[in-house]
């Protein structure tokens, strides 16, 4: 009599493995320094430097120019064999950058030019990390496991948006603001030793074939306008942040002047807000493997633009209008979470290992290069429509980027494996 056949063991979470846990170490510490820095570089220019809110603004614009230069640095990093080490230089260039802003207030030589310094120094340094982490992260995780890997690292993400702030809060309350940068300069450090420690592999670069830089970087974005999944991607997501961030330009604005709501109430709310983001985070996966990942992808793009038009139906007390708002960041919070980790997961099954950074940096140019105009927008808005109007505007524009999916075979993605690998053929 044959013996009863036996169902597969499950594969072990990848968060037990020694590699991805130091991986995920990593970016858990950078996440959580990250979020320091967000509050303590602009408190030292308000609180230090007495500087105007315009100026504030001009540091976090500065902060995101490199980013423009983004696909010609994927171009370079598709030509180096060791991803990981790029990451290991960055982040403790990274520290160096950061750690010179409590050394000049040491020696009281602190200015504002040098914080525009620090923060385009901080912006190109991180356009490199970011450009040479999706070759790290194929040689990192099995192909198979993509969702779940993204999933822990949003979750990450996620957290360190609830948790961070209190932490910035009470070490800038505790240190001041620029001593309180030490602890995001020691965060490069411990996220470079531990990366330094990580066992992936290298892997090889793309073949020298005498192209130009011209024609290397023409290439990759010709690759993801003409790829049937990339092309139809980078639009939803461009759209996206275009017209959420004609929201983002003005959340903060509208909550204060036309909710009542003081900061502390709507730091409260917002923080409160991103345990939905951190719940989205660890359910995506689960989400995707139950109605496929197409499907969730748009769920996620749904539920992240449509409620913040629901702001400006707030009123009532104080405790109900700072409800609303953090409801309303944990459902967006939700679906950011839900769209993201899938639609990062079909990017970068779909994209071929020998352009590889190159189209993440096509991405990162065009994706981050809307952001400034979005928030342009939603001042012109402003102006002619007034602040909750231009909200409601921007959040239901936003949401009609689900249409760039829905005649397109990202929809149809079930599982990884209705993505054609690149490097099968």
């Amino acid at each position: 009599m044959p013996e009863p056949a036996t169902a597969p063991a499950p594969p072990r979470p990848l968060w037990r493995g020694r590699r991805f846990a130091t991986a995920w170490g990593a970016q858990t510490v950078s996440e959580l320094g990250d979020r320091v820095s967000e509050l303590a570089v602009p408190l030292v220019a308000v609180t230090v430097l007495d500087e105007s809110a315009s100026r504030v603004a001009l540091l976090t614009a500065v902060v995101w120019l490199p980013n423009l230069l983004a696909l010609l640095v994927g171009t370079w990093v598709d030509r180096r064999p060791r991803p990981r080490a790029l990451l290991v230089v960055a982040d403790l260039a990274r520290a160096v950058v950061v750690l010179t802003v409590p050394l000049a207030a040491v020696l009281g030589r602190l200015t504002f030019a040098h914080l525009l310094a620090v923060a385009l120094l901080l912006g190109a340094w991180s356009t490199l990390f970011r450009s040479a982490w999706q070759p790290f992260f194929v040689a990192l995780v099995p192909r198979a496991r993509y969702v779940e890997a993204n999933g822990l690292f949003a979750a990450t993400r996620s957290g360190s948006f609830i948790a961070g702030p209190a932490l910035g809060g009470g070490l800038v309350q505790l240190l001041t603001a620029p001593y309180a940068l030490v602890v995001d300069g020691l965060s490069f450090l411990a996220s470079a030793s531990l990366l330094r420690t990580a066992d992936v592999p290298d892997r090889d670069p793309a073949p020298d074939d005498g192209s130009s830089v011209r024609q290397r970087v023409v290439d990759g974005m010709r690759h993801v306008w003409r790829d049937p999944f990339l092309a139809p991607m980078l639009r939803c997501v461009s759209w996206i942040n275009l017209f959420t961030f004609v929201v983002q330009a003005l959340l903060v604005v509208f909550a204060s002047r036309e909710l009542g709501l003081s900061a502390g109430t709507i730091g409260l709310a917002l923080g409160v807000g991103a345990s939905g983001g951190l719940l989205g985070a660890v359910v995506a996966g689960r989400v995707a493997r139950r109605i496929g990942i197409g499907p969730t992808a748009v769920v996620g793009a749904l539920l992240f633009t449509l409620p913040t038009a629901a702001l400006v139906l707030a009123g009532g007390s104080v405790l109900a209008k700072a409800s609303v708002l953090a409801a309303v960041e944990a459902v967006t919070g939700f679906g950011v979470m839900l769209f993201d980790v899938n639609v990062n997961a079909v990017m970068v099954a779909a994209i071929p290992d020998a352009v590889r950074a190159r189209v993440q940096g096509a991405f990162t140019t065009v994706n981050y290069g809307v952001r400034p105009l979005g928030a342009a927008l939603g001042g012109v808005l402003a102006g002619l429509v007034g602040t909750g109007p231009a909200i409601a505007v921007g959040s239901v524009t936003a949401a009609l980027s689900v249409g760039w999916l829905v005649g397109s075979p990202v929809l149809r993605v079930r599982t990884l494996d209705d993505v054609p690998d690149p490097q099968a053929g």
